[in-house]
């Protein structure tokens, strides 16, 4: 039987915690023995004055269990005498005691967690591929349990919850130590349990986790509580929970949409790695090994290991930047030893390793000892393993001529004498052939709204990153339009995979003058494996634009602006032109198209002439880009002091099939004044407005009489709406209810009408929402007021 720890209520005085732990033959002069019962701290006070019955010495003839256990356990509030002390093992008496002791209080017998890898948790949680016993599931879902307790429970009179600890110094205020209550339904984005089925002692619970918990490893124990005391069940390992990201989490931050994309970056765990140089690229594979047995324990420890609070582990950003920093050793002990000294003698050569799975086991059995040896596409190797392991979608990406920029200038620099000689103690910079490093995908709510989605990290020790050998997360998109002023690392990234190269020629009085550059040398055949074959794909694209483009340009020099550098580029003789985008009135509708207004403004006194680029993207509401749906090029003129307005149109048909929820679009405006040089550059977000259901309540509304409401909806798109599913649920109306209702043609009215009877009086409020692959954030909701029963008769 689990160990029980116990507070009987019929001594009021009793203050403090009581252990109710099994039978054992022990012999009762050493139950008060250190470390029998721990913590264990009884009250004073138990005998009040005026009240004869209780003191000791007119003990009365008949005794609760509750006492008689406590005389026979406690020699400090009973002391013992001469007819208690006795040699024997365990009395007829004691185990009575301890019997109907444990009658009183509602106790835990056992606990199931339904953790079979074949089971509906696992395969529901997608973490059936671990090749371990131990209960793993994903934040954001809902997961299964039975409770086995000592009786039946009763909800009138018994309370029940669950706790869940991590780390050394669990803290609820920190999500490490987590109290689950006991509700009537679950409600997404917290920690709930509901009884779902109860079968005799057992209870079935449903129990749902917060996307975004800590994820980690969680000790998991059951409280409960009623009329006689409560207690808490001991701590059984077996029982522990490993709480892990969610990538088919819609709220979690690690959201990837695309199953297929789930499959490769999550799911398998073989890949491919690239290396070579851009003309002869090669190929190796790579095995990730990220269900294998001991991995999710060794990619836990490699977090623990960090000295990372554990209330830091539930945002993918930090724990992205603590794997870029532990994969590494120069500075924290990490997983790997780089060495690029061509001696491997001590250790394992780089090439050598044809996977993650060696390397992880024998840093975890060997208590962090770091392993030898590494380089940059082992780094990322076993980056991808790990990220893969704890529910990040992540890749291993190789870059070709790959600059390392070691004084933050964003240009790779070579320094030359006054006869055009290389100054080798000046050239630190440098160009690898090739270099490898990772994506992970994840919402940016840190960063401006459009810097979501794929995110660069890099583990191999190059430069330090605040004081630690670290590099990333940095965003995709802020490295291919050149802002490096956003975090983390984006200056680092920027300048591997776009920087130019500035030849410097030292002057007669030691100054440098810039003599030469070439801007398209960096960053070539950016590749990563494909999704869903063996296939190498190109991702160039994302990391910049292409080569020689003004847009390329404009990156290139926004971005050196805040490097050290900056002078390398010519700044804008003026600033004249402004650009501003705007929206007049509502937003426009979903089916239609949306026009929006660019107003250019010269004050100057001259001719403008102006190259001026435009996209428009479909975004996620978290931030993360999903496709660009329209681009153009306008080249305009500008007389003096001249103000112009352009109207821009999005066309239904440019994104109809790409929008998903909340229908958030960005506007992207960039271009160069020809004149000046000034770079002009501005984003406007928008949305389409979708429209609302018209709920009418039909009759009067009073507890426990039939009522009906009518649902109305137009389907504003120039397409059918398929599968079309209306929800409807109202507190104290009608629980949440699901009528899949069809197909709804093009500019189609439809209307419904539900039945329910109101069970609770007041003011109430019925909400009803609309759900298709077309359509989505389509809801509404209205007043309701019930009146009594007895009301309506008076009436």
């Amino acid at each position: 039987m689990t160990e029980l720890y116990t507070v009987p209520s019929s001594q009021p005085k009793l203050m403090s915690f009581v252990f109710w732990m099994p039978v054992e033959s022990r012999s009762i002069r050493n139950r008060s023995a250190m470390g029998r019962f721990p913590t264990v701290t009884l009250g004073f006070g138990l005998y009040e004055e005026g009240n004869e019955e209780s003191k000791p010495e007119e003990k009365a003839t008949e005794e609760n269990a509750c006492r008689r256990w406590l005389r026979k356990a406690c020699h400090c509030c009973y002391p013992e005498t001469e007819e208690d002390v006795t040699d024997t093992l365990v009395t007829d008496d004691m185990n009575k005691d301890e019997s109907e002791l444990n009658e009183l209080v509602l106790g835990v017998k056992s606990i199931d967690l339904m953790r079979s890898r074949a089971g509906q948790n696992r395969m529901e949680h997608h973490t059936n591929l671990y090749q371990s016993d131990d209960f793993i599931i994903r934040r954001g879902q809902s997961f299964l349990m039975w409770v086995t307790l000592s009786r039946a429970f009763d909800s009138n009179t018994d309370k029940l919850h669950l706790e869940l600890r991590s780390g050394a110094l669990p803290s609820v205020s920190k999500g490490t130590h987590v109290i689950i209550p006991l509700v009537d339904s679950l409600e997404d984005g917290r920690w709930e349990a509901a009884v779902i089925e109860q079968v005799g002692q057992r209870l079935k619970l449903s129990v749902n986790s917060p996307a975004t918990a800590v994820v980690g490893r969680y000790q998991l124990l059951v409280e409960t509580q009623c009329p006689k005391g409560q207690a808490l069940s001991s701590h059984n390992p077996d029982n522990d929970l490993y709480l892990l990201f969610n990538p088919w989490c819609e709220e979690d931050s690690v959201f990837l949409d695309s199953e297929e994309e789930r499959q490769e970056y999550i799911m398998n765990e073989v890949g491919r790695i690239y290396y070579g140089t851009e003309n002869q690229i090669g190929v190796r594979s790579w095995n990730y090994g990220q269900f294998h047995e001991g991995i999710l324990p060794a990619c836990l420890f490699v977090l623990e290991k960090s000295g990372t609070p554990p209330s830091g582990w539930g945002d993918p950003v930090n724990v992205v930047r603590i794997v870029s920093a532990m994969i590494n050793s120069p500075d924290d002990q990490g997983v790997l030893e780089g060495n690029w000294s061509g001696d491997y003698s001590a250790g394992t050569c780089p090439t050598v390793w044809s996977g993650s799975v060696e390397i992880l086991q024998e840093y975890h059995q060997n208590s962090g000892a770091s392993v030898k040896y590494g380089q940059c596409w082992v780094f990322a190797g076993v980056v991808t393993t790990v990220l893969r392991c704890l529910g990040i979608p992540g890749r291993t990406v190789t870059n070709f001529n790959s600059a390392h920029d070691t004084d933050v200038s964003l240009t790779t620099d070579v320094y030359l004498d006054e006869d055009l000689e290389p100054l080798t103690e000046l050239n630190a910079d440098s160009v690898w052939n090739f270099h490898v490093w990772n994506d992970c995908w994840m919402a940016r709510p840190d960063l401006p709204s459009g810097m979501g989605g794929w995110q660069a990290i890099d583990a191999t020790p190059q430069e330090t990153s605040q004081g630690t050998f670290c590099c990333g997360p940095a965003s995709l998109t802020a490295v291919r339009t050149g802002q490096v002023y956003l975090k983390h690392d984006t200056p680092f990234v920027f300048a591997e995979v776009n920087s130019d190269k500035i030849y410097w020629q030292r002057n007669a009085d030691g100054t440098f003058s810039q003599i030469h550059s070439e801007k398209k040398i960096m960053g070539h055949s950016i590749s990563t494996k494909a999704v869903g074959s063996d296939e190498r794909r190109d991702i160039t694209h994302l990391y910049k634009h292409p080569e020689g483009t003004g847009e390329e340009r404009i990156a290139v020099e926004t971005a050196c602006r805040y490097g050290t550098k900056a002078q390398a580029y010519s700044p804008p003789t003026a600033e004249d032109v402004t650009v501003e985008v705007t929206m007049d009135g509502d937003a426009a509708k979903m089916g239609n198209d949306a026009d929006l207004t660019i107003k250019l403004q010269n004050s100057s006194t001259e001719e403008r002439n102006i190259a001026l680029h435009s996209q428009v993207a479909v975004m996620y509401y978290t931030g993360v880009h999903k496709a660009t749906v329209k681009k153009d090029k306008t080249d305009l003129v500008l007389l003096p002091s001249e103000e112009k307005v352009l109207e821009w149109t999005l066309l239904y048909d440019d994104y109809k099939d790409q929008l998903v929820d909340q229908a958030a679009l960005m506007l992207t405006l960039s271009g160069r004044v020809k004149e000046t040089q000034q770079v002009l550059a501005t984003q406007f977000s928008f949305r389409l407005r979708t429209p609302d259901l018209t709920i009418k309540p039909i009759g009067k509304a009073a507890v426990g009489e039939k009522m009906a409401v009518e649902i109305s909806f137009t389907n504003p798109l120039p397409r059918m709406l398929k599968s079309v599913i209306f929800h409807v649920e109202g507190l104290g109306l009608l629980p949440a209810r699901k009528i899949n209702y069809g197909d709804i043609g093009s500019r189609v009215t439809t209307t419904l009408t539900e039945h329910f009877v109101p069970s609770l009086p007041g003011p109430r409020k019925l909400l009803a929402s609309l759900d298709c692959k077309q359509l989505t954030q389509v809801h509404g909701v209205t007043d309701v007021v019930v009146q009594e029963r007895s009301d309506v008769a008076a009436s």
